[in-house]
């Protein structure tokens, strides 16, 4: 994914005259840093609702989860 974001940042710099950078300069800039932080948002929320509907699953009893104090080899899953 980072090259190809690399090679678009460089050709929106040709588009508007503007020289390009290597990969270790486009690492430091702010485009790279913003696309970054919204990508690791979106999967920590994504890990998070998951996290929470399965708790909110196990807490109300559903009936394809074993009970919360049961070791394993008492309920055979």
């Amino acid at each position: 994914m980072l090259p190809v974001a690399w090679g678009e940042y460089n050709q929106d710099q040709q588009g508007h005259n503007q020289p390009t950078i290597s990969f270790l300069q486009y690492l430091g800039t702010s485009r790279f840093w913003f696309e970054s932080f919204q990508n690791w948002q979106s999967e920590f929320l994504a890990v998070g609702v998951l996290v929470g509907a399965s708790v909110y699953l196990r807490e109300k009893g559903s009936p394809e989860s074993k009970p919360v104090a049961e070791p394993h080899y008492e309920t055979g899953a």
